[in-house]
């Protein structure tokens, strides 16, 4: 049945993956990205190319100035990026604090405003480590807020969330996408980096389905 959804789209590959997940059940989707004063915006850019690409209604929201309130992350702040791999103790210091909570509220309070049934995000079981907006706890208590949060309830839908970044892939490549127009790393230059925590996820996940990351590495 098709109905009207809002999709938390970053540019990266799970979100990507998701976008056209929602499009392909035959949803009539509206995709939100925000910019929330991480390191750059090249996600972004991709997301609107993508969005363009495939007609897909999206807005960009600027919330950078949040970040008068929470830091301390290495995704908006003068810290290094660390290196390694995404479940290692040394990513806690990518968190933004209450990121997704903050980002969920804003697409449900878009969504009601639409009309629109969900809000779909990516969170997934790889994430669940480090991050703890994206554990099946926090996704509970937040579908469960929003909803009665409204006159119009909105569900929270994370269709990976007990996958893996491996699983994501695979279902990707059976969907047909093309994931050179993703960006996952967490450094802006021309090229990916490959070291960061959200490229070894990635490179990880391609490895696993023997395929080639379309994406140009600096390795």
């Amino acid at each position: 049945m098709t109905q009207k959804v809002v999709v938390i789209y970053s540019g990266g590959m799970d979100s990507f993956t998701v976008l056209n997940k929602a499009l392909q059940e035959g949803h009539d989707v509206y995709a939100l990205s925000f910019d929330y004063g991480q390191r750059h915006v090249k996600e972004l850019k991709v997301a609107a190319q993508v969005c363009e690409k495939l007609n897909v209604p999206h807005k960009i929201v600027d919330i950078s100035a949040i970040n008068q309130l929470i830091g301390g992350s290495s995704l908006t702040d003068d810290i290094d990026v660390p290196e390694g791999h995404y479940e290692e103790e040394s990513m806690k210091s990518t968190i933004v604090p209450n990121r997704n909570m903050i980002l969920l509220s804003l697409a449900v309070g878009y969504a009601v405003s639409l009309k629109a049934s969900q809000v779909y995000y990516g969170a997934h079981s790889g994430d669940h480590a480090i991050y703890p907006d994206c554990r099946p706890e926090f996704v509970k208590k937040m579908d469960d807020l929003c909803r009665i949060a409204n006159y119009d309830a909105v569900e929270i839908f994370s269709p990976y969330l007990n996958n893996t970044k491996i699983d994501i892939l695979t279902d990707g490549i059976k969907m047909g996408l093309d994931y050179s127009q993703t960006w996952t790393c967490y450094n802006g230059r021309e090229k990916a980096c490959g070291k960061c925590g959200a490229c070894q996820e990635r490179l990880e996940a391609f490895k696993l389905n023997d395929v080639t990351d379309p994406l140009e590495y600096e390795l």
